[in-house]
């Protein structure tokens, strides 16, 4: 049964179960609370975070159990970027009060526009001040994809800020923030009214929260303390459970030995008892030999019971120690010489060259231009022509692309197939066996990319990235570690440091790229210069 809520409990869970329409499990049987306060909530990538906030933000409807929210429900998706459509407005959740009010003001008295308002007379005022003191772009009007992927992501959390909803959800608010900006985050964080559920792989975040709640194997488990305390107090939890299951298989050895043992010395005495019965009446050998034999059957049964004693403590302890899956990636070698030249960046009578298996690190600030610059150089025609901004060309056709608003994908079509389509060449099984090392498996990779959460729709782009026939001589990667966990994380580095192509990486995460051992560091500007550093220190943005 349940645990019942607390009063202080925002959120609870009962028996919460959903399933995808093609009826593939996501969350069966969930009991569970969140807090009033800041709770950080964590699980390894597929556990179901994603789709546990959109099921508390009533974007999905639960198959079964319920959930009772005390308030109203702001949510930040991990897909918010993808709305490049949307003005700043939308994306604030203040366009239709602000449409109501410029309408009063251009003359209009139509009574919709004054329900539109309320009492938010100072929506326009409010919301540009918000802008301003983060440092964001303050044109409401403003289309979301002439923004940064981190300005969005700033925006959109802004927004929710100013709504001040009873229990507010953000998945990875930190995608795409640069160092600066995740600052200002956190101090929004510090300061959030109300009830605050927040699913992030920053640490630094995580460990300003209250609580920790992790979601591992459709259980939910509450924990009183910030990610790094939690994370010590797991693994403590961890290394007794392992020592627990030692010390189970021992004790199962040991019955197991003495029950063999015990078999052989009945064995021994069967064969005495036969010889000695040949001097004995036949009447007093049968009831010796009766006796005897109810004997072994009970030290039999009281043996096997203790043997199977110690099995289901075994399995008890085992069932305690994790063995989780993570993504293990092995990449093709494209065959690329040292000497290859593959891409140029920068002012042209004097470029940056990529060439080889370089690892080429480009940061700066969120908004500087470094995703504009990539999309120059992989020819997106919107960003061809005389712009402002370096100048980028390829030198080979052999690129693959993994695209900041992992926007690359067919939303109607699963993972099979949107990865087919760049290797049509290699065999559906084949696919299918090397998407399950990324952790997608059965009907997963034929659901509809649009249902799937952010850390698969990341797996899915990325298999689109390495699977693709012939294999890329150069990876471009726009924040190639939003959405995965930590241990995901480090699959990623172990992977790429085996890749003999060339990697040109965009990230505002530098312990990622100092991992990833990167040779060349550019710095694009605010100025709109590309800088060569000589270490990731010396990047100020």
């Amino acid at each position: 049964m349940p645990a019942p809520a607390s009063p202080s409990s925002a959120v609870v869970l009962r028996d919460l179960t959903f399933e995808w329409p093609d009826g593939t499990p996501a969350l069966t049987g969930l009991d569970g609370t969140f807090g009033t306060g800041r709770t950080g909530l964590v699980g390894d990538n597929g556990s179901g975070k994603s789709t546990l906030l959109r099921l508390v933000a009533g974007l999905l409807a639960p198959t079964g159990g319920s959930i009772e929210v005390t308030g109203d429900v702001g949510h930040l998706s991990q897909t918010v970027t993808l709305g490049a459509a949307a003005s700043v407005a939308d994306l604030l959740g203040v366009a239709a009060p602000l449409a109501g009010l410029r309408a009063i003001e251009g003359g209009d008295a139509d009574p919709a526009h004054f329900e539109a308002v309320g009492d938010d007379w100072d929506v326009e005022a409010r919301a540009v001040a918000a802008l301003d003191e983060l440092g964001l772009p303050t044109d409401l009007d403003r289309r979301v994809g002439t923004l940064s992927g981190g300005e969005t992501m700033l925006v959109a959390v802004t927004g929710l800020r100013l709504r001040r909803a009873g229990v507010t959800l953000l998945d990875e608010p930190t995608n795409n923030l640069d160092r600066r900006t995740r600052a200002r985050l956190a101090d929004l964080v510090d300061g959030w009214p109300g009830t605050l559920v927040v699913v992030s792989h920053d640490v630094e975040l995580l460990d300003r929260m209250d609580a920790t709640a992790e979601l591992h194997a459709n259980r939910l488990t509450a924990f009183g303390g910030g990610f790094t305390a939690w994370r010590e107090h797991l693994a403590a939890e961890q290394d007794a459970a392992a020592q627990a299951a030692r010390t189970a298989e021992q004790r199962l050895k040991v019955e197991q030995r003495q029950r063999v043992e015990a078999e052989t010395k009945l064995a021994r005495r069967e064969r005495a008892a036969r010889k000695a019965a040949g001097s004995l009446p036949r009447i007093v050998a049968g009831k010796r030999a009766n006796a005897a034999q109810v004997s072994a059957g009970v030290l039999r049964g009281n043996l096997d019971d203790k043997v199977e004693a110690a099995r289901a403590a075994l399995d008890a302890a085992e069932a305690r120690v994790r063995d989780d899956e993570h993504i293990r990636l092995d990449l093709p070698d494209p065959g690329v010489a040292r000497s290859r030249r593959l891409a140029e960046l920068g002012d042209p009578a004097s470029p940056v060259v990529v060439q080889g298996p370089e690892r080429v690190a480009l940061v700066g600030g969120n908004g500087v231009g470094k995703t504009r610059l990539l999309r120059r150089l992989v020819g997106d025609p919107a960003e061809q022509g005389p712009g402002d901004g370096p100048r980028a060309r390829l030198l080979t056709d052999r690129y693959a692309v993994l695209p900041q608003r992992l926007d690359d994908l067919d939303e109607s079509l699963g993972a099979l197939d949107n990865v087919r389509a760049v290797a049509p060449g290699t065999d559906p099984g084949v696919v299918r066996g090397q998407l399950a090392r990324m952790l997608l498996r059965g009907a997963s990779v034929d659901r509809p990319v649009a249902t799937l959460s952010g850390g698969e729709r990341f797996r899915v782009s990325l298999a689109r990235l390495l699977l693709a026939d012939p294999p890329a001589q150069l990876l471009v990667l726009d924040e190639p570690t939003n959405n995965l966990d930590l241990t995901s994380v480090t699959q990623l580095v172990d992977a790429l440091a085996t890749y003999r192509g060339a990697l040109l990486v965009v990230s505002h995460d530098h312990d990622f790229l100092a991992r990833l051992g990167v040779d060349v560091v550019l710095e694009l500007t605010r100025e709109g210069r590309l800088v060569r550093r000589g270490s990731l220190a010396e990047v100020e943005g």
